[in-house]
């Protein structure tokens, strides 16, 4: 039998849901695919998406340390900075920078979290 991963989804912890929100929905445009929680006053753990990208984020202390980097491959990064920038959004301001052979840009979300989105050019 062969073996085939299908996909791997980060887990980023979150300390503000109200935060999370307006960075990961607001800003980056996700949408809220679906929450969870074990029952009242409990964490939330919740899963979002855009376009393919697939990230949990979760309150719950044991799922993740504050300060991941997630590495992200896409096409159209140029697209993505040119809209992250029309919105202004106080707590960002992405840059692109050529790193030889791939266009990057950084942003870090609320909680110390990395998400780093590559577009190979292979120059």
């Amino acid at each position: 039998m062969d073996i085939q991963f299908n996909r791997a989804v980060p887990i980023l912890r979150i300390f503000d849901i109200a935060k999370a929100r307006e960075f990961y929905l607001d800003f980056l445009r996700f949408r809220v695919d679906w929450e969870h929680r074990f029952g009242n006053d409990f964490p939330l753990y919740m899963q979002v998406s855009r376009d393919g990208l697939v990230l949990h984020l979760s309150e719950h202390h044991g799922d993740a340390s504050p300060g991941s980097t997630v590495a992200v491959y896409m096409t159209g990064i140029k697209a993505l900075h040119d809209e992250l920038t029309a919105k202004a959004y106080r707590y960002a301001k992405p840059g692109l920078s050529d790193q030889g052979g791939r266009i990057e840009m950084q942003l870090a979300d609320p909680f110390g979290n990395r998400i780093r989105f590559l577009e190979m050019t292979g120059g």
